[in-house]
């Protein structure tokens, strides 16, 4: 049966460097299609994960919750779902970056670097650089986000750079449906690491977009994650 998600809070974490304006756009239209209450917490750079942990425990304080996120959000949405099987009722997973130990991933060496140029050149100058190296669309919501969480920007970069995501065998015991979501052209976030955890999790299936999707319109990655929620739940994947 497809994931009855009416009345249920859905807790959705942003990605590294990222922010929950951009997840909010994202999944909103697609969650309260389906009747979902949407959570966004704010990233904290400070203390990037354990703020994402503690958001998810606050939300499902009185009831289970879906969670899920992009890219780091992901995965820390995947291990508290792994921790707290009675209190997740559905993950959502959007460009996924690793499976294990981020080792030489692209996005943890992009994390790495980032960090390490904005506290040797500063705001101001790691951003023109990235402008010049992106796509418009993203160079924007990064821009907007990177300024936000400014001056602790480089510890949230250090923090997801070394952050073990679930592995394979852990993903293989996750006892919800979970959706997932990859741009088929995103060198950082590869769609092997998407194919890997839907053909590990029990219930899983994927739905892919582009990139130039993305930057039309945020939306389509949230529709994709939850098409993807539905079709796993379905036994629709992979």
């Amino acid at each position: 049966m497809p994931v009855n998600l009416r009345g249920v809070t859905a807790v959705l974490l942003p990605g590294t460097g990222s922010d929950d304006d951009y997840v909010f756009r994202a999944f909103s239209g697609a969650l309260h299609e389906l009747g979902a209450s949407l959570v966004t917490p704010p990233p904290q750079p400070h203390r990037l994960v354990d703020g994402y942990r503690a958001a998810l425990d606050q939300a499902a304080r009185s009831a289970p919750i879906a969670v899920g996120g992009v890219s780091i959000g992901a995965a820390v949405a995947v291990e508290w779902a792994l921790a707290r099987p009675s209190r997740a009722v559905a993950v959502m997973a959007a460009l996924p970056a690793w499976t294990g130990a981020p080792q030489s991933a692209p996005a943890a060496l992009t994390a790495r670097h980032s960090a390490e140029a904005l506290r040797r050149d500063g705001l101001g100058a790691t951003t023109a650089a990235m402008r010049a190296s992106s796509p418009q669309w993203l160079a924007d919501e990064l821009t907007r986000s990177w300024a936000g969480q400014w001056p602790s920007l480089p510890e949230a970069m250090e923090q997801a750079a070394a952050y073990v995501a679930p592995s394979r065998a852990a993903l293989e015991r996750l006892a919800v449906p979970m959706g997932v979501a990859a741009a088929t052209d995103d060198p950082v976030h590869p769609l092997e690491v998407a194919l890997e955890w839907v053909s590990a999790a029990p219930l899983a299936a994927l739905r892919t977009v582009t990139l130039d999707d993305m930057g039309a319109d945020p939306a389509v990655l949230g529709a994709a994650c939850v098409a993807a929620l539905q079709a796993a739940a379905t036994h629709q994947g992979p």
